[in-house]
């Protein structure tokens, strides 16, 4: 039996679909593209599985990121994000943004109503993953922002910005204008620097 990150195609042959930390970055996403059909629901676990993940970088925030330093949701200046959790979306302090967004996202991921099999999603359902991505990438450009050393130590461990970046990029779930960490820049910067040396 696959562990939950190996799909089954069906010949029998079973395709690893998930960087673990740990992954070589020049191994991240190298895996044949599937169809169209099995995409989506692809798309839904991964989600789940960096919103697990990205639990760790918030109990690391919690350590400095507090409601009284961080009054609110924000990444540069001009960004200042509400919270949906509420009935009406809200200010909210970056921590309890968190941990909304988180808990949200979980549920979300893991409702019936939205997601009832997982074999496939009803196209009304495909909407709200790249919704949660944006609202997760929030996390992201907070910590690296505001908390530059607790982001950077979590990073260097994981790479899971780095590897949800990537993934929003290859499946057209986020606007590059609104990935404002500058991990891939960093990335070709490197790859050119690198190509100039030889």
């Amino acid at each position: 039996r696959p562990d939950s990150g190996t799909m089954v195609m069906a010949e029998g042959t079973a395709v690893l679909r998930r960087n673990r930390p740990g992954t070589k970055a020049q191994d991240f996403y190298n895996w044949p593209d599937e169809s169209f059909d099995e995409m989506d629901i692809h798309i839904c676990v991964v989600q789940g599985q960096f919103c697990l993940e990205l639990n760790g970088l918030a109990v690391k925030l919690q350590s400095e990121c507090h409601p009284e330093t961080c009054t609110q949701m924000t990444a540069t200046e001009q960004w200042i994000f509400l919270c949906a959790a509420h009935k009406t979306p809200k200010e909210c302090p970056a921590i309890d943004y968190t941990r909304h967004t988180l808990d949200g996202a979980a549920c979300l991921l893991n409702s019936n109503k939205y997601f009832p099999s997982r074999v496939s999603i009803k196209e009304s359902s495909v909407a709200k993953l790249g919704s949660v991505c944006r609202r997760i990438y929030r996390i992201f450009s907070h910590a690296y922002f505001h908390h530059r050393q607790i982001f950077d130590e979590y990073e260097n461990e994981t790479f899971l910005c780095h590897r949800f970046t990537k993934f929003v990029m290859k499946y057209n779930l986020m606007s590059k204008d609104n990935l404002i960490v500058p991990i891939l820049e960093e990335e070709v910067q490197n790859s050119v620097s690198g190509e100039s040396e030889a």
